[in-house]
C-alpha cells in the first residue's frame, strides 16, 4: 500500500486551530449524563476513511507540533473544569506512535473512573517516552507523567471464514499468516466447547498514556 503524501499545511495549520477552537470547552453537562468523553485528531485527511488503496503519511514537522499542543490546551483546559467537579476523574492523553494521528484526550468519571485502566496492555519491561522527538514542545511534554502500553489491532482466526469466495478465503488467509509474522499476542478465548477461537494483538507501535 502506497503511502499518500500531504500537501497544504498551512490550511491544515487552520483546521488545527478550529478544531482546537471547537474542543477545548468541556461540556461538563454531557460529561455527566454520559460520564465519559473524548476528543480526536478529526482534522481532514487524518481523520477520513481512503477510498482508494494508499495510506496516508502521518503528521510531522509545524503540523504535528500543532496538533500536540492543541492536545495538550484541552487537557490543561479540561482538567480546570473537571478540579471544580469536587469528584475522582480520569483524564489522560493517549499518545500513540507512530500513529500519532490516533492520539487523543479522555475523560471519564462516576461508574466509568476506571473504565480505561485496561484499555492498552503494559509490557513488564516499558519504553520511556523519548521527549527529545518532541522539538520545540519538550517542555510542555516533561510536566506529564508517562506510563508505556502497546498500540495494537485485535483479529481473530476466524476472520478468513467472513468471505464468501474461495479466492477471498484464501486471500484472508494469506494475509493472516503473513500479519502473524509481526510481533503479536495470543488471547485464547472459546465462544463454545466445540469452536474454539483464539484472538491476536498485533503490535503495531507504542502508546503513552500522560496526566499531571
Amino acid at each position: 500500500m502506497k503511502k499518500k503524501k500531504i500537501r497544504g499545511h498551512k490550511r491544515r495549520w487552520k483546521a488545527i486551530d478550529k478544531w482546537l477552537a471547537a474542543n477545548k470547552h468541556l461540556d461538563v453537562d454531557y460529561l455527566k449524563k454520559h460520564q465519559r468523553t473524548y476528543v480526536k485528531l478529526r482534522i481532514h485527511p487524518w481523520s477520513g476513511i481512503s477510498l482508494i488503496n494508499s495510506k496516508k503519511s502521518e503528521p510531522t514537522g509545524q503540523t504535528k507540533s500543532k496538533m500536540l499542543a492543541g492536545l495538550i490546551e484541552i487537557y490543561d483546559a479540561w482538567k480546570l473544569k473537571l478540579d471544580q467537579l469536587d469528584q475522582n476523574y480520569y483524564l489522560k492523553i493517549w499518545l500513540f506512535e507512530p500513529r500519532f494521528s490516533n492520539s487523543q484526550v479522555v475523560v471519564a468519571i462516576g461508574d466509568y473512573l476506571n473504565f480505561y485502566d485496561d484499555t492498552f496492555f503494559k509490557p513488564n519491561v516499558s519504553k520511556s517516552l523519548v521527549i527529545e522527538s518532541y522539538g520545540p514542545l519538550q517542555s510542555e511534554v516533561m510536566q506529564f507523567n508517562w506510563e508505556n502500553g502497546y498500540d495494537e489491532d485485535f483479529f481473530d482466526n476466524t476472520i478468513a471464514d467472513h468471505y464468501a469466495s474461495v479466492t477471498d478465503y484464501e486471500a484472508a488467509k494469506k494475509w493472516l499468516n503473513k500479519t502473524l509474522q509481526k510481533p503479536h499476542r495470543v488471547i485464547n478465548f472459546s465462544e463454545s466447547e466445540t469452536n474454539p477461537v483464539e484472538s491476536y494483538a498485533v503490535k503495531a507501535g507504542e502508546v503513552w498514556i500522560g496526566d499531571k
